[in-house]
């Protein structure tokens, strides 16, 4: 029996496969299960239109995120924060703050989408990276300042 994947199958196929598989797996457990639906041609059709519905909200989103990102690379964020000796900052700043200031600005963004590889510790300018959407990345200026 044909099949067509509709989740992905650890090992055995990804959405969107078709593949031939004996007809008691098919029934007693891709199509029980939600893994799979028998291909015939009205559920190819629906599939693939599906499919195209996917594709084109994709899409969408890319260009939404480029649009985004332009915005954001104009933007410098700026942080007040409390020095000792020799301008050693007291703590420092996190994901999480610079998601609450980006909030207050408008943005949408998510602390997992900031990529900060240690938080930021030292007076100056530094360059933090924001993801976006698959392969669209933001890199915005925070600057920390007394």
């Amino acid at each position: 029996m044909k099949v067509i994947f509709v989740k992905d199958l650890k090992k055995q196929a990804k959405k969107g496969d078709i593949k031939e598989v004996k007809d008691g797996y098919a029934k007693n457990y891709l199509i029980k299960n939600g893994y799979a639906i028998q291909m015939t041609e009205k559920n190819l059709e629906v599939y693939e239109e599906e499919k195209q519905k996917h594709q084109q909200e994709q899409d969408t989103k890319r260009q939404e995120a480029l649009k985004q990102k332009e915005e954001l690379e104009k933007l410098t964020l700026l942080f007040k924060v409390k020095t000792g000796e020799q301008d050693k900052v007291f703590g420092s700043v996190s994901p999480k703050q610079i998601k609450d200031e980006l909030h207050k600005k408008g943005y949408k963004i998510e602390k997992r989408q900031i990529e900060l590889i240690s938080n930021l510790t030292t007076l100056g300018y530094h360059q933090v990276k924001i993801n976006l959407f698959k392969e669209v990345v933001a890199t915005i200026k925070v600057q920390l300042v007394k």
